[in-house]
């Protein structure tokens, strides 16, 4: 396959060059098919367009023969007559659409004029008489005789022929363009299986024969350097090659052997020569021995200051003197000692300071976490006793229809309550707050229990002017003013709650959960009075409203600090691998020695870090503001014991 008297690089390139010969003419029948199976999807793209424009108007058609007769079973009225000329004007579109997919296809636009002609001659044969006489009640009998005739029949069959017709041949024609896509593809498909195999096929035959013609006269040639090499000249270099690189490789083999045959008759006369040079070294050698002493006196000594340096001692220098070819050296070490010493002096501090940093933001960033927690789980508690007290007071609002001129008063106090509510929560910018924005929430509770008592205080009024007819009112409103008072009374344990809640964030928080519990028990019992007070419907439904609004807030402060607390929790992942890496960063210091009396630095961080804790800043935040809420609650306290 391969001529003997080609070069290597030439070997090789007609291999590849019959490899890439047969992936080209490969690549030129599969880019033939490509472009065949291009035409092909054209096509079928082509007739599936034309196909769904002739379906519109075919359907448009059909809306034609429905509007007109409607346009006859209502005697004439006018909108079915614009329908009428709006379909013959979309009949037209899709027609054209077709005519527009179908350019250059003859046969096609061929069906299409049948089908415009059937559709002209129903329209003018029994569509737009219809429309005609329709419209005068004197001809509609005409009009009807028209529609009912047997040439109206004959006519629409016509045109459902010609539609049949060219629907089977614009079928066809996709089915013919789908299946020479397909068989384009098969080919294709074909053609690139074909290729890949020769190519294989001629890869493995040039591979052949290049490891016959280049790999196994190499590997004779290697085994007689080898020869040559051990020094055996007698071996016999056979001749291979025929004007290509391995019959060069052979003579330069054979070169080699000449060398080596010459290079036996040298050594001999240089040992001849060696003798002779031997006593001159002799003489030499005496001379040198003085040298090295001095030279192996230095090594010694800058050897053991190496091992020093090698140990973490940074004070070690070389303080005895040498001869002048050394000494610069011994100057140099002491210059270099002493800026590493003072560089790992530098390094030392700045790891206490990043260290004594990164324990700081690690206690800070577990305190933040621990409380943000704590925060998100009351936040969630909070919404879901939230919803609970919405949907009772709906419910409250459906069942009193009868009270919504009476309660008036009562729902503009539930919208300002609502409102105090939303900018409450607006305000609850940081964990610290949460208690007073609870506090705000529970303001509200309070006012709609002040309403109540109010609302029973003017029922009882009301059952006493109505006498014995407004007895069993009466016993209704004590039970209300009743279930008020309990309601104030939970209030009023509630803000108790509130401000022990203050004297730590902690304890707030968890003073939440028991404020969310005692609200869904006061709405509890206002709903088991549902039957009972109907007429505060309007009042309930504005109350309702607001808490709907509340919950939503909530519910979005929720997902916030559920956000915030992944992003602590990260902070303080990071916080943590910080301190870690500081401490691995001090005990690696720790191991130099860079004080003037041997000490280890790492004796010092450890000094110095007793020394350097500090009181994380948040805890002192959360104190003023516990101190400033107190007021707050004493005076709610002297409100609800007043009332």
């Amino acid at each position: 396959m391969l001529s003997t008297n080609l070069t290597i690089s030439k070997k090789i390139a007609v291999a590849f060059g019959c490899v890439l010969f047969i992936v080209a003419t490969t690549s030129i029948f599969v880019f033939g098919a490509v472009r065949r199976a291009e035409t092909a999807a054209k096509a079928y793209g082509q007739a599936n367009q034309v196909i769904a424009d002739f379906e519109r108007a075919i359907a448009t058609q059909f809306d034609e023969s429905h509007v007109v007769r409607g346009y006859l079973l209502t005697n004439g009225v006018a909108r079915h007559a614009m329908l009428y000329h709006k379909d013959v004007q979309e009949f037209a579109r899709h027609l054209g659409e077709a005519r527009a997919h179908a350019a250059g296809n003859p046969a096609m636009l061929a069906e299409l004029d049948k089908l415009e002609t059937a559709n002209i001659n129903w329209r003018h044969e029994i569509g737009d008489k219809e429309i005609a006489l329709g419209h005068d009640p004197k001809t509609l009998p005409d009009a009807i005789a028209i529609a009912r005739s047997a040439h109206s029949s004959e006519m629409m069959k016509a045109f459902r022929a010609v539609a049949a017709d060219a629907r089977a041949k614009f079928h066809a024609w996709a089915d013919a363009a789908h299946d020479s896509e397909a068989n384009t593809m098969w080919f294709m498909q074909l053609s690139q299986i074909i290729g890949t195999l020769l190519a294989l096929m001629v890869a493995v035959i040039a591979g052949y024969q290049l490891s016959r013609r280049i790999a196994f006269p190499i590997r004779i040639l290697n085994n007689c350097m080898k020869a040559l090499a051990d020094g055996n000249t007698r071996v016999d270099i056979p001749r291979m090659g025929e004007g290509d690189e391995i019959s060069e490789m052979v003579d330069m083999v054979q070169t080699f052997k000449t060398n080596a045959i010459e290079k036996d008759r040298l050594e001999a006369e240089a040992a001849e020569r060696r003798r002779q040079a031997e006593e001159e070294r002799v003489r030499q050698e005496i001379e040198t021995q003085k040298y090295i002493d001095a030279h192996n006196r230095f090594v010694g000594a800058i050897t053991g200051a190496l091992e020093r340096l090698s140990e973490g001692d940074l004070t070690c220098r070389m303080s005895e003197a040498f001869s002048e070819e050394y000494e610069k050296i011994r100057a140099n070490f002491n210059v270099s000692a002493d800026k590493l010493q003072q560089v790992m002096m530098s390094v030392a501090a700045n790891t206490h300071a990043i260290r004594s940093g990164s324990t700081e933001i690690a206690v800070a960033a577990d305190d933040l976490s621990r409380r943000t927690e704590q925060q998100a789980a009351s936040l969630e508690e909070t919404a879901a006793a939230l919803g609970e007290i919405t949907s009772t007071v709906r419910k409250t609002a459906n069942g009193a229809t009868h009270a919504r001129e009476v309660v008036s008063v009562a729902k503009s106090d539930a919208e300002k309550g609502s409102g105090v509510v939303r900018r409450a929560i607006t305000a609850m910018s940081g964990i610290e707050k949460s208690s007073q924005q609870i506090g705000q929430i529970i303001g509200v509770i309070d006012e709609i229990a002040f309403q109540t008592n109010l609302l029973a205080l003017n029922a009882g009024v009301e059952a006493a002017r109505a006498g014995d007819a407004g007895r069993g009112f009466a016993v209704v409103a004590s039970e209300v003013r009743a279930l008020a008072q309990r309601s104030a009374e939970a209030a009023k344990e509630i803000k108790g709650l509130i401000s022990a809640s203050t004297a730590q964030v902690e304890e707030g928080v968890d003073l939440v959960a028991e404020t969310g519990k005692a609200l869904e028990r006061i709405f509890t019992q206002v709903a088991e009075i549902d039957t009972i007070v109907s007429e505060i419907a309007t009042s309930a439904q504005d109350q309702a409203t607001g808490l709907q609004e509340v919950n939503t807030a909530v519910t979005q402060m929720d997902q916030v600090t559920q956000q915030n607390a992944a992003m602590v929790e990260e902070s303080t992942a990071a916080s943590h691998t910080l301190s870690l890496e500081s401490e691995e960063l001090t005990k690696l210091v720790g191991r130099f020695r860079v004080g003037e009396h041997g000490a280890s630095q790492g004796d010092q961080v450890v000094a110095m870090r007793g020394g350097g804790k500090s009181t994380p800043r948040p805890a002192l935040k959360t104190v003023a503001q516990r101190g400033s809420a107190k007021p707050q609650v004493r005076q709610q306290q002297d409100e609800w014991e007043e009332f």
